[in-house]
């Protein structure tokens, strides 16, 4: 683990939720929820920014055409995914395009939050290079088959498709190494609770007195 942040005391401690796709992010995040931690979920920032009109994606649509929109001009995510996926530079695009509006979303949201402290969902944490934006960095790590078959399960995806998007991403070992706190999702529920509620405490334990 990193073990190299300390908490800043004159704000509300904010924790990066990292992790690979298929990983278990979102049950992790719902679970930290129920035990009064604030969220701002990444993902759902970019679905809101792309909602038309939307500046952002007009410039998406600029740089990819129209065949990333659909025929009422929203974004066609799985054809958008099925591009950026396959080809690196485009990629990069993509994100240049879409990080600098979603940290800009973020602080936004973040000043406004509250709560006794902040979770904030970054599947892309390792790739964008923000780890040290953040007071700690939580990963969910899990097996990398056993990642694949959940994502093979829940996205109905083919293996060579899966073992691209597994490839496209930050390896297993850099997310690791950026981690200062890290959740073992290779079980069920009832291995996930005591994980969660035990770093629940020391988030708690965080905030400024």
């Amino acid at each position: 683990m990193a073990g190299r942040r300390s908490p800043r005391p004159h704000k509300i401690p904010r924790i990066a939720l990292t992790g690979g796709i298929a990983s278990g992010k979102s049950t992790v995040a719902r679970l930290f929820q129920a035990l009064g931690a604030k969220l701002i979920d990444t993902d759902q920032i970019a679905r809101d920014l792309v909602v038309p009109p939307s500046p952002v994606l007009d410039r998406i649509a600029a740089r990819f055409g129209p065949t990333v929109l659909t025929t009422q001009g929203t974004l066609d995510r799985a054809q958008l995914r099925r591009i950026v996926f396959e080809d690196a530079p485009a990629r990069r695009d993509l994100e240049s395009i879409m990080h600098p509006a979603i940290a800009d979303e973020v602080a936004r949201w973040s000043a406004a939050a509250g709560g006794p402290y902040q979770l904030i969902a970054i599947p892309l944490l390792v790739e964008t290079g923000t780890a040290g934006d953040y007071d700690r960095v939580l990963l969910v790590d899990v097996d990398p088959a056993t990642q694949r078959a959940r994502l093979m399960a829940r996205d109905a995806t083919d293996p060579d498709a899966a073992s691209r998007m597994l490839a496209a991403q930050a390896p297993r070992e850099a997310r690791r190494a950026v981690a200062d706190d890290i959740i073992d999702n290779d079980g069920d529920l009832a291995h996930l609770a005591p994980q969660i509620e035990a770093l629940h405490r020391r988030y708690l334990a965080l905030q400024p007195d």
